[in-house]
């Protein structure tokens, strides 16, 4: 009977004696530029709302209106009676927007990736995947029952070797933009080496969708892939437009055969009616505020530019997420609770998220930010780095 208590017990103990021991932050305000937590108000740097859209007023708006119409919940999943006008509405948008003839809707990116991969993928079959995917993505494939092989971060002739040795029907999943390193795939080079084996190209899209490309449309649109290079586009809603949820887009034979398997889809509520409306008032916002993803250029050009005065060890991004590289995970955690006591909120991200060793902050940057908030972030950086 003591078996699993003195498991957890040890397991929290271990958390703690290694500085890896997690809480929630209790928000009380709305997303936002400013946050107010425990009574006090914070310039808020590690939110991934990047255009500034989570308390956009008009997508507000939207949301009461619909759920005014439609109610609160959806009821039941898509396929008994839950799927409602504004689901098929955001589904048809979005399959517009990235240049697809479907899209299908997910509770969230989590359940996208999983499922998708689990309904696509059999034994015998092989899945390659970078070294430092988002773990849904490795969670999907190790859950798959395919072969299961990574492969070094970026690294185009480690996937040629890999596909040069995989056997049976193969699909090679990346991030389009890496959550905790910020960098980018290179999809192009990707996606030739996926046309030369005959394997399909499927592309995790969470960080890319909304800020990367002419017109937003994210990673893929950006490097001028299209349907055919990258078959399979994951992106989600909770992030650069500010609501929530996530979806699949392809071609009509995927996204059937995917209604008729995927577990993901099949056995769980559908998202609320209101978020999808609010969802497609969000993408229209997207699309009239273009002036939101050149402001977040401006302002990631300036801290880097800063940042780099400073001698402060950013990663190599060139996206929303700057990464400061701090290394110990201790002194990761001390420089966040320093960042606080002077009223900027910045998480520092700590194993098993990131290796041992690369313990960091993740300085996410948001079109509701103004210069002067990114000019004092980096003074408080320059007086606290390196951890004091």
């Amino acid at each position: 009977m003591e078996a699993f208590p003195q498991r957890l017990r040890a397991l929290l103990d271990e958390r703690h004696a290694t500085g890896l021991y997690r809480q929630c932050l209790t928000l009380e305000s709305a997303q936002g530029p400013l946050v107010r937590l425990d009574g006090r108000d914070y310039l808020n740097f590690c939110s991934n709302d990047y255009l500034g859209l989570a308390a956009h007023p008009r997508i507000v708006a939207s949301l009461r209106e619909a759920a005014t119409t439609w109610g609160v919940g959806s009821g039941a999943s898509h396929l008994v009676c839950g799927h409602s006008a504004p689901h098929r509405e955001l589904e048809e948008a979005l399959a517009e927007f990235t240049g697809r003839p479907r899209a299908l809707l997910f509770s969230s990116g989590y359940a996208a990736n999983t499922g998708v991969l689990q309904a696509l993928l059999k034994p015998g079959d092989t899945v390659l995947q970078d070294r430092l995917n988002h773990a849904s993505l490795l969670d999907g494939g190790l859950h798959s029952g395919a072969r299961f092989r990574r492969f070094a971060h970026n690294d185009c002739d480690a996937l040629a070797r890999r596909l040069a040795q995989a056997e049976g029907p193969t699909l090679v999943a990346v991030d389009g933009v890496f959550s905790m390193d910020g960098d980018s795939a290179p999809l192009e080079e990707l996606a030739r080496l996926c046309s030369e084996q005959e394997a399909w190209l499927m592309v995790d899209d969470a960080h890319g969708f909304g800020v990367l490309g002419a017109n937003g449309a994210g990673s893929v649109a950006a490097a001028g892939l299209n349907e055919t290079q990258v078959p399979i586009l994951m992106a989600t809603l909770g992030k650069a437009l500010g609501t929530s949820g996530a979806f699949i887009a392809g071609s009509e034979l995927l996204i059937e055969a995917l209604i008729q398997s995927t577990r993901n889809y099949i056995y769980t509520t559908a998202m609320p009616p209101a978020i999808a409306a609010a969802s497609v008032t969000a993408l229209a916002v997207l699309r009239e505020e273009a002036w939101r993803r050149d402001h977040l250029g401006d302002l990631i050009t300036l801290f880097r530019a800063g940042a780099k005065a400073l001698g402060l060890p950013l990663m190599a991004s060139t996206s929303a997420i700057q990464p400061l590289l701090v290394g110990d995970a201790g002194q990761a955690m001390l420089l966040s609770q320093r960042l606080r006591e002077q009223g900027l909120l910045i998480s520092a991200i700590r194993p098993p998220t990131v290796a041992a060793g690369t313990s960091r902050l993740r300085i996410t940057l948001s079109a509701a930010h103004d210069s002067a908030q990114v000019e004092r972030l980096l003074a408080t950086l320059g007086d606290l780095w390196p951890h004091a």
